[in-house]
């Protein structure tokens, strides 16, 4: 595909893709899901990634829907652009590596549904984070309303949902939104940091850690753990036996 708004560009084994609308601040429109489908179907799939990283181009990491775009929709129609936006970002889990968002300064409305639709964040001292819908009269249509209470908890999900008030950096790691806070100019350096550790790492365990932890949460304790039984089981005979030989021989394993 020839992307129009989306950069793409490996590191090594991760993926470093770039939302480049900087005059819009990199708003979500239906060309930015068009391209980032394709992107989760072909680009994401290459079995040599370890780790896929979203960030912004310019000021913004996403400053939100495209209103533009959206002004003058029916209800009908509107209705269907948020289960678009809700099917794209649900396809983050199907991507088997991490995705890990890039902070990189405004992420408000459907721009921080993005971010909660990744697998953690990492965020520059100088980000933004709201959920502003309601100074518009409307709500969250990415899911929004549903993750950010399972992330956080219901009354800190409630006060960002309710007031449409930003969160500073600060604020955001303190309740558990982000992961970690960096200064602007390491903010790259230091998501790509990580995902080299995790390049490090068992391919198919960390693959299998996503998994196994994304479906546990839908679904109880007990069946959470008999998947977790099941898939620990797995690795054995394969890359956790080379793992714990390496271990025990004082080697670095061979995956």
């Amino acid at each position: 595909m020839d992307y129009k708004i989306l950069q793409p560009v490996r590191h090594g084994s991760t993926l470093l893709v770039t939302i480049n609308r900087p005059e819009s601040l990199n708003a979500l429109n239906t060309a930015f899901f068009d391209e980032m489908d394709h992107l989760i179907a072909n680009d994401a799939r290459d079995p040599e990634l370890t780790a896929v990283v979203i960030t912004g181009a310019g000021k913004a990491f996403i400053a939100g829907a495209d209103i533009a775009e959206m002004v003058n929709k029916t209800p009908a129609e509107a209705e269907a652009f948020s289960l678009r936006g809700q099917k794209t970002f649900k396809g983050f889990s199907t991507i088997e590596v991490p995705v890990i968002a890039a902070i990189n300064g405004f992420a408000l409305g459907g721009g921080l549904e993005l971010a909660l639709a990744c697998d953690f964040r990492i965020a520059s001292s100088s980000a933004k984070f709201g959920q502003p819908e309601v100074s518009l009269g409307l709500i969250p249509g990415y899911a929004g309303t549903q993750r950010l209470p399972r992330l956080i908890g219901m009354g800190d999900a409630l006060f960002m949902l309710a007031t449409g008030e930003m969160l500073t950096a600060a604020d955001a790691l303190r309740i558990g939104l982000i992961q970690k806070v960096v200064e602007p100019e390491q903010l790259l350096e230091e998501v790509l940091r990580i995902a080299g550790v995790i390049a490090c790492k068992g391919p198919d365990a960390v693959k299998l850690v996503k998994f196994v932890t994304r479906q546990g949460y839908q679904v109880s304790l007990a069946q959470g753990s008999q998947l977790e039984a099941q898939s620990f089981g797995q690795l054995f005979g394969k890359q956790g036996t080379e793992g714990m030989k390496a271990f025990l021989e004082k080697r670095k394993p061979q995956w």
